[in-house]
């Protein structure tokens, strides 16, 4: 058992083991609502979105938080301005801002001379990097996405069964639908230093979807994606410390391989009860 506990004995690897379980909160509880509203395109645009705020405020010397979360609330904004103002539909508004954000960040980064180890830490992050007070900005994003989603909680729900329903009921779906991309950018923003711009939409995604294979109930998903999300965070911190690969990148593809083995699984239970419900009753 030590190969598997002798990683964690080092303060900066706990350090990254609990920024990443603060991750997998707060991307169980918006990738949840991005899984059942089926806006996973959302979550990978918005993290390309930030590219360029991040390098500008890399390049002027500003904080990168502040200049990837100006980045995504501008697309954020943009993205609904297009939808009300242009009425230009949902995806086709996402896709056109997600690429020119995405442009724009690279003119960005060819203009600046050494930025490549920067850019390297932005798209692929480095949670091993995650200082303490990474760690309080995280827990702070997960209070307020938790606090979010469960005021919210109604109006999503309303939301994601029928706009129309909901906008009768008196539930405000717009205000539900800006939670929602509030939720997710939120996610994305705070995540980016952890599993990096690239690589983010794995923890915002698969361990929902992984979750979403064995529960109904919305509140049950979140937990269970939490859960999955904490697991593949310590997996991927122990296989890339045996394996020397970039840590970001294996916790993002171990959670996309629970995604799989999660689906595995439930088609392997289906299976063997429908065989047991199948079988011929055994004779008197």
């Amino acid at each position: 058992m030590s190969w598997l506990l002798d990683p964690f004995s080092l303060v900066f690897v706990q350090r990254a083991l609990l920024g990443g379980v603060l991750v997998a909160v707060l991307c169980a509880v918006a990738g949840t609502w991005v899984i059942v509203r089926g806006m996973a395109f959302l979550g990978e645009a918005l993290a390309h979105g930030m590219l360029p705020g991040v390098a500008l405020a890399t390049v002027l010397g500003l904080p990168v938080l502040a200049g990837a979360a100006v980045s995504a609330v501008v697309m954020s904004l943009g993205i609904g301005v297009l939808q009300r103002r242009a009425k230009v539909s949902y995806d086709t508004s996402i896709g056109l801002l997600f690429v020119g954000m995405l442009a724009l960040g690279v003119i960005v980064i060819s203009h600046a001379g050494s930025f490549a180890t920067d850019a390297t830490a932005i798209l692929f992050g480095d949670i091993l990097a995650v200082t303490a007070a990474d760690l309080i900005v995280l827990a702070v994003a997960v209070a307020l996405g938790i606090a979010a989603a469960a005021l919210a909680h109604r109006c999503l729900i309303a939301l994601a069964i029928d706009e129309r329903v909901a906008r009768v009921l008196g539930l405000r779906p717009r205000v539900a639908q800006t939670v929602l991309v509030g939720l997710v950018t939120l996610a994305v923003v705070a995540s980016y230093q952890a599993v990096g711009s690239l690589l983010v939409v794995g923890l915002l995604v698969a361990p929902a979807v992984a979750a979403r294979q064995w529960t109904e109930r919305i509140p049950s998903t979140m937990v269970l994606a939490a859960a999955i999300g904490a697991l593949a965070v310590a997996v991927g911190l122990v296989v890339s410390w045996h394996a020397a690969t970039a840590a970001g990148a294996t916790i993002a593809a171990t959670a996309i391989a629970a995604a799989g083995v999660s689906w595995l699984l439930r088609r392997a239970t289906n299976e063997v009860r429908s065989r047991a419900f199948a079988a011929p009753p055994a004779p008197a």
